[in-house]
């Protein structure tokens, strides 16, 4: 951008409107590339964040005008599909009037206001994303949730968030009835369905009711946007805050420079609406002109998966790493992926194993990225960048990411220890603001100049971090401190494993020692579990520090696995040391 232009773009983000201009009129008209590389510079930290932002109106809207101008593609913005012949493609245009109509119905039935806040737990249906855009039309607070919460999980999220509002399915609303009277503050339910409830208002009724004339709210960059339940080690889950600008401008450059996106990609993310790749997914694509593609998915299903990336014209597919171990599994020379060009995965380690699977079948990699409820990306193997197989890649800027001691001290090249991010003398915009209601915790969470992610991992002399686990997944058996990625990779290696997990287990001697869950491919599954064992157990010791074996091997069905696919290695560990003790003390 010339700099006469980029000085033009700066002062309408620093004007009292950012780029909204006056109240109710439409965003002023600039090139595409100028204003995505102007929030691409803010997102790098290389330009001051604006006072006032509101990605509904500041971003939706300025593309739905660029897309009027003839500035992008005929893609859809919007593209949700349900496998069985239903379909619902909106451009930026036809997004802007139905989220415009679903925020009246937010302010208008619902009677709320900026500050307030509604918790979404809805499966991948298109209604998610259009409240969540009302949300911030309205200035709302949106609180996502997965569809498997409990009712013990409601109530307690529903009481500690004090949440107005509640939008939910036909499946999860007798849960939200159960525990609704002791939950004071919640005031309006929504149901998403083409039938009625006593007690909740029906969306999609008022939806089409609604008017689609709507004055976007007035919201300063810190403002809260979004708030997220993340569960820790110890005591219950903590409700995370992002702000307008943490999440509306913090994943622009890693769109470009992790996902790769532009105006003419076409983006599938299968996570569940619950998670926060849901959110990364449409604070990535969509300022970058891209169009998010939906399946339903109601359950993993691999041949699903892979029979719609062969059916649309997807070009972009992020997977946990857990899904793109099932896709490795089946006969991908069946299928002719024609559009797809770049593959992401995140969330939990990915085995070198399935990347060069993946890689021999497809002919693309898997670009690894790393980040948390509390931040946007904060390590990544962005396109182009040399891949270390098993590595998460470099740090993500703005943040200078480091591994540091228990006391905030960097460490040298090579030295396990705490993944942390600066925040000292600076704390990064993209960055929560806080646990709410919970000081302690917030102030826990820093030691000298760091945010410490409860993760270990070590970094090359490169810059690549390597991660090893949690500070409450690694394994200290007889002083020997193990992460649990090492062995599952090494497992994963061998032609009988087609998922593993590896936890502590109690030892009377070691104090506690590798255990491995094992799910067996079909073609070892008739094998003597004692000799296939002692072969497994030789293995490691051959691919990794004879060490690091695991001692215990039991064979499974199936692995505890979040809606999104990742292992929950926390039921595994709970099951090992009993649900009162939890997990095991680690040495200090």
């Amino acid at each position: 951008m010339m700099p006469w232009l980029r000085g033009r773009v700066l002062k309408v983000l620093r004007s009292e409107r950012g780029f909204c201009g006056p109240h109710g009129q439409p965003p002023p008209l600039l090139d595409p590339q100028d204003i995505v590389a102007t929030w691409e510079a803010i997102s790098l930290g290389r330009q001051p964040v604006p006072e006032y932002f509101n990605f509904a109106h500041d971003v939706l809207d300025m593309w739905s005008q660029l897309e009027k101008a003839g500035h992008r593609p005929p893609i859809p913005a919007f593209w949700w599909v349900n496998g069985a012949g239903a379909e619902v493609k909106w451009n930026f245009e036809q997004l802007g009037q139905q989220s415009r109509r679903a925020a009246n119905v937010l302010r208008d039935t619902c009677s709320l206001q900026p500050g307030d806040r509604m918790m979404l737990v809805l499966p991948r249906l298109p209604e998610w994303w259009l409240v969540s855009v009302a949300c911030i039309r309205t200035g709302a607070v949106m609180i996502p949730g997965v569809s498997q919460l409990t009712e013990k999980d409601l109530k307690y999220r529903l009481q500690a968030s004090r949440a107005k509002s509640i939008i939910t399915s036909d499946s999860l609303a007798p849960r939200v009835d159960t525990i609704s009277a002791d939950c004071p503050s919640l005031q309006t339910k929504l149901l998403v369905s083409d039938s009625s409830r006593p007690g909740w208002m029906n969306f999609r009724e008022l939806l089409r009711e609604a008017s689609t004339e709507h004055n976007c709210v007035r919201t300063k960059s810190q403002d809260p946007l979004a708030i997220y339940f993340t569960s820790g080690t110890t005591g219950a889950p903590k409700m995370v805050e992002h702000s307008q600008a943490s999440y509306g401008l913090g994943f622009v450059a890693s769109g470009r420079q992790w996902v790769d996106l532009t105006k003419s990609d076409i983006f599938w993310n299968t996570s569940d609406t619950g998670w926060v790749k849901a959110a990364w997914t449409l604070f990535s694509a969509w300022p970058n002109g891209s169009c998010i593609f939906v399946h339903e998915l109601p359950r993993v299903d691999a041949k699903v998966i892979l029979n719609t990336l062969s059916s649309f014209p997807i070009t972009t597919l992020c997977c946990v790493p857990t899904i793109f171990r099932l896709l490795v599994q089946e006969d991908l020379t069946r299928y002719q992926f024609q559009s797809l060009k770049h593959c992401l995965t995140g969330g939990e380690a990915l085995n070198p194993d399935v990347r060069e699977k993946w890689k021999s079948q497809v002919g693309l990699e898997l670009h690894e990225g790393y980040g948390q409820s509390e931040t946007v990306v904060i390590c990544a193997n962005s396109k182009g960048m040399k891949i270390k197989s098993g590595s998460m890649g470099k740090a993500s800027p703005p943040y200078d990411v480091q591994i540091v001691d228990d006391e905030g001290n960097i460490l040298p090249p090579g030295e396990e220890g705490n993944v942390a991010v600066r925040v000292r003398p600076a704390r990064p915009f993209c960055f929560f603001s806080c646990y709410l209601d919970n000081p302690e915790k917030t102030e826990a969470s820093e030691r000298g100049d760091f945010y410490i992610t409860g993760d270990r991992a070590h970094k090359d002399k490169d810059g690549y971090f390597w991660f090893m686990g949690r500070n409450d997944d690694v394994i200290n058996s007889s002083s020997y401190r193990i992460g649990p990625v090492e062995v599952e990779s090494a497992l994963a290696e061998h032609p009988a494993v087609l998922e593993a997990a590896v936890v502590s287990s109690p030892d009377p001697i070691r104090g506690e020692v590798v255990k491995a869950f094992i799910v067996l491919s079909p073609t070892y599954s008739s094998q003597d579990p004692e000799k296939l064992t002692r072969e497994l157990q030789e293995h490691v010791k051959r691919v990794t520090a004879p060490y690091k074996y695991p001692r215990k091997v039991t064979f499974v069905s199936e692995l505890p696995k979040t809606v999104s696919g990742k292992i929950q290695r926390s039921k595994l560990r709970s099951q090992e040391w009993g649900e009162t003790r939890g997990s095991p003390r680690k040495a200090p």
